[in-house]
């Protein structure tokens, strides 16, 4: 028995030794089975670890460009309501002023838009309501601007030259308002358009009827002071190179005097139509100037004219004579009888060409000083150029001329050569006055030396004149004006200066 229960128990011991030995083999004897098991068991718990950082800077990502995409998004909005701002702020004053023009109130309209037109000038929307502001408030030259500007970008607006057509009539220039009538008319406008263009053209005519003579006539009285009333050398003592330098002491009366003037003028001009391309011209005009003291100097001129116009109103041509007697000190002093012609062009009504030439002979009734007797040419050309904003105007010439030394014995000086500029503007200071100003200068050289002198004279003339016009009505206007006036000249006896400053008032008549 009991070596039975010793036989169970070393049985037992043997398989519970074989067990432990056979674990220990498995997990001493094969290292590598053991690390693979370890790194499968360990490589899911790496993985866990790596997918939480992709997943966070992915969503960074996706933040940053939702942000973005948001920031832009901001960005047009604001842009597209800047946008809208100043459509807007640029739409606002057109509105109010086509509520004003429609309302019956054009000239609150006008004062809306008139300050604007410097800087939107050229916007066609902009151009045309200015334009029937003017108009319906009564300022029909500053209309045919702005419509010229309209016509300039879109010529077939039917609508602009109408009003164009409308704004000519209220001008009083029929001629253009009878063309700019007849091209709506071949633009077919709607019967009531038609209509209305059929009333005007007929008024247009019987106007042409009715005016087939014109009359236009002023009265003018001046006051004023002329620190020169002779046109001479403020030096009382002279040297003469022919005799040796010596210095002579000259005529009183042939040194620079001041006086106190009073001035009167008055003219006429008698226009008649032979038919719509062809016109009749007479007219004339007296200039007195009696000085308070010096009445040796003064002086009275009379002129007359008459000629031919023919032509369109693009395109007009004037030729005619013209005469005249200029009286010194109450003596009949010289007669002048000459031609004259020009072309003037109109491009448009802000710019307008003229070219001009005269021939005209001087001779003078005394005999002692008929060997002065000359015959004068003259050719030039002009410009003439109004503002955008219609209350100015700038003009222009250059000329040229000759004198020609036509007495037995000939002038002292001989012959002379010419040219000359002369520039000048105004500009309304307001609805009743306006400013102006002009300047000239001229070169003159003569061809024969001076005996006396012993050389060939040389003048250089300056003048600049500054004024204004003050329309008390229509028809009446006082002028204020300044006029200074310089010749230099390398003979002494020719050389002066001259300051006038005076004062006119005006009465027209048509």
């Amino acid at each position: 028995m009991k070596l039975k229960q010793w036989v169970c128990c070393g049985l037992f011991g043997a398989l519970v030794l074989g067990g432990a030995i056979a674990q220990g083999a498995e997990t001493e004897e094969i290292p590598g089975k053991t690390k693979k098991v370890a790194a499968k068991k360990a490589k899911p718990a790496a993985k866990k670890a790596v997918k939480p950082d992709a997943r966070a800077l992915q969503a960074q990502r996706e933040a940053e460009a939702r942000a973005k995409a948001e920031q832009e998004a901001r960005q047009r909005v604001e842009a597209e309501a800047k946008k809208q701002a100043e459509l807007e702020a640029r739409e606002k004053p057109l509105r109010d002023a086509d509520a004003l023009i429609k309302d019956g109130k054009p000239a609150d309209a006008y004062a809306l838009l008139e300050p604007l037109e410097f800087d939107r000038a050229g916007e066609v929307r902009f151009d045309y309501l200015l334009g029937i502001a003017a108009l319906d408030s009564g300022k029909p030259d500053k209309a045919t601007l702005a419509f010229e500007r309209v016509l300039a970008v879109d010529p077939n607006f039917a609508g602009a030259r109408l009003d164009m057509a409308r704004a000519y009539y209220q001008l009083g220039d029929m001629p253009r308002a009878k063309t700019e009538f007849e091209t709506v008319l071949k633009l077919n406008p709607p019967e009531a358009a038609r209509a209305t263009i059929q009333n005007y053209l007929g008024a247009i005519a019987a106007q042409e009827v009715a005016k087939q003579t014109g009359f236009t006539a002023y009265l003018e009285g001046t006051l004023g002071h002329d620190d020169n009333v002779n046109n001479s050398t403020g030096q009382s003592q002279i040297s003469v190179p022919f005799f040796n330098n010596a210095v002579f002491t000259l005529n009183p009366t042939n040194v620079k005097m001041a006086d106190d003037y009073l001035g009167v003028a008055a003219g006429a001009e008698v226009n008649h139509n032979l038919n719509s391309n062809l016109a009749v011209y007479s007219g004339a005009d007296l200039r007195d100037r009696s000085n308070f003291s010096k009445t040796a100097f003064s002086s009275l001129d009379i002129n007359a004219r008459a000629g031919v116009m023919f032509g369109s109103e693009a395109d007009m041509f004037r030729v005619g004579v013209q005469g005249g007697e200029y009286t010194l000190a109450s003596s009949r002093n010289r007669d002048s009888f000459g031609l004259n012609g020009d072309w003037r062009h109109t491009f448009s009504p802000s710019n307008q060409l003229n070219v001009f030439g005269q021939y005209n002979q001087y001779r003078f009734v005394d005999a002692a000083m008929k060997v002065n007797d000359f015959d004068q040419q003259v050719i030039g050309a002009g410009w003439l150029h109004v503002l955008a904003d219609g209350k100015s105007a700038l003009f222009g010439s250059l000329y040229y001329g000759t004198e020609n030394d036509v007495a037995a014995g000939g002038r002292v000086d001989g012959a002379k050569r010419f040219s000359g500029l002369r520039v000048g503007g105004q500009s309304a200071f307001n609805e009743t006055t306006e400013l102006f100003a002009s300047a000239g200068g001229q070169a003159g050289d003569y061809s024969v030396v001076n005996t006396a002198f012993l050389r060939q004279r040389s003048d250089r003339q300056y003048d600049l004149t500054l004024g204004a016009n003050w329309h008390w009505d229509k028809l009446w206007t006082v002028r204020p004006q300044l006029t200074y006036s310089r010749n230099d000249s390398n003979i002494v006896i020719y050389g002066y200066d001259r300051t006038d400053i005076s004062l006119t008032l005006r009465r027209d008549f048509k």
